[in-house]
């Protein structure tokens, strides 16, 4: 039986440019290792893997809740084109309840990250789209 969301897993190209993204959200590192060898190969299904793998989470958090970034030393990946678009199959966007919509938002956009879409109200919730690391989408919704 499913107790509660765990982590999510971004790839990127840049940590220290996601870690500093997600710092603005309220994340804090927590681990930074390599990961590679015949166990992880196996684990992960590709051959003669070697990342960064970058724990970050956010403090305070009942349940523990973890961003892990995975940057890809070998082998070399490609950037998915169409990271942005929503409006594809597979993964979407990771949204993050807030307290203070508006605030964060302040925050965030002085620091230069480019919000997605205006703030909307839709189902008990105010939510707005910001662009996150290598171009995925985050969502804040603050609950009413």
């Amino acid at each position: 039986m499913l107790k509660h969301f765990d982590h999510v897993t971004v790839a990127v190209s840049d940590p220290a440019a996601a870690i500093e993204f997600f710092g603005l959200l309220g994340f804090e590192q927590d681990k930074d290792v390599v990961i590679k060898g015949p166990e992880m190969d196996r684990y992960m299904g590709i051959d003669d893997l070697e990342a960064r793998h970058v724990t970050l989470v956010l403090k305070d958090s009942a349940p523990r809740l973890e961003v892990q970034l995975l940057h890809f030393l070998q082998p070399t990946v490609e950037t998915a084109s169409d990271a942005a678009r929503l409006d594809r199959m597979g993964f979407n966007h990771i949204c993050f309840a807030v307290s203070d919509i508006d605030a964060l938002i302040s925050r965030v956009t002085a620091a230069g990250v480019r919000v997605r879409s205006q703030p909307m109200t839709f189902h008990d919730r105010k939510l707005v789209f910001l662009e996150g690391p290598d171009g995925i989408t985050i969502e804040l919704a603050e609950w009413s």
